[in-house]
């Protein structure tokens, strides 16, 4: 499994249970959702492509920010920011890889203005009794992927997420109780900082 897929993987949602009387979220809501939700924190477990589980903490600030540190043994981190993706892998020794954020689907999540009424933008939205799934991919570069989200209601909140990249490589991630809304340094998105600091340890 490449570093890349085990990274998108660990970022499913837990789907709580919902009064009987829930029904399908709209997309309209769910943009809003997003797009309220400026800083977060959260425990979260991954459970990757090969079905191996690694654990960790996530933190998000948008628009275009994020970082996943892993928890040993895994060692890893995974950083967004500056409209990079950077991928350290604990067991090398070698700089992290990189990608454009904008070629990953984690994007549509830390874009600045989520609009999930984008024409081709999502491409399923249903409800089971229990949870709002939304399945979106970028309209401009499909390829990439999609983002599966599952949401639950009364308030609306985000629960897990799985990843599909574009070899079909599933990456889920289940989340822990979000914490909202606190200060968050930039330095905990910096690529170049994210380097000098695994390069001291």
């Amino acid at each position: 499994m490449t570093p890349l897929r085990m990274t998108f993987a660990a970022m499913v949602l837990v789907a709580t249970a919902l009064p009987a009387q829930a029904e399908k979220i709209s997309l309209n809501a769910i943009s809003k959702y997003l797009n309220g939700l400026t800083t977060a924190k959260s425990q979260f477990t991954q459970i990757n492509d090969d079905g191996t589980i690694s654990t960790g903490t996530i933190y998000l600030k948008r628009p275009g920010r994020a970082r996943f540190e892993y928890n040993p043994p895994t060692d890893a981190l995974v950083v967004a920011g500056g409209s990079q993706v950077a991928i350290f892998d604990g067991k090398s020794n070698a700089g992290p890889q990189q990608y454009p954020l904008k070629r990953t689907p984690l994007n549509l999540i830390l874009e600045r203005n989520v609009n999930l009424n984008r024409a081709k933008m999502v491409v399923g939205h249903k409800y089971d009794g229990t949870a709002t799934t939304v399945v979106a991919q970028d309209p401009e570069n499909p390829e990439v992927g999609t983002i599966e989200l599952k949401f639950t209601s009364n308030p609306v909140e985000l629960r897990q997420w799985i990843i599909t990249d574009n070899a079909g490589s599933k990456t889920t991630v289940l989340l822990g109780e979000l914490e909202k809304g606190g200060s968050l340094g930039s330095s905990l998105f910096s690529i170049t900082a994210a380097i000098k600091q695994r390069v001291r340890n």
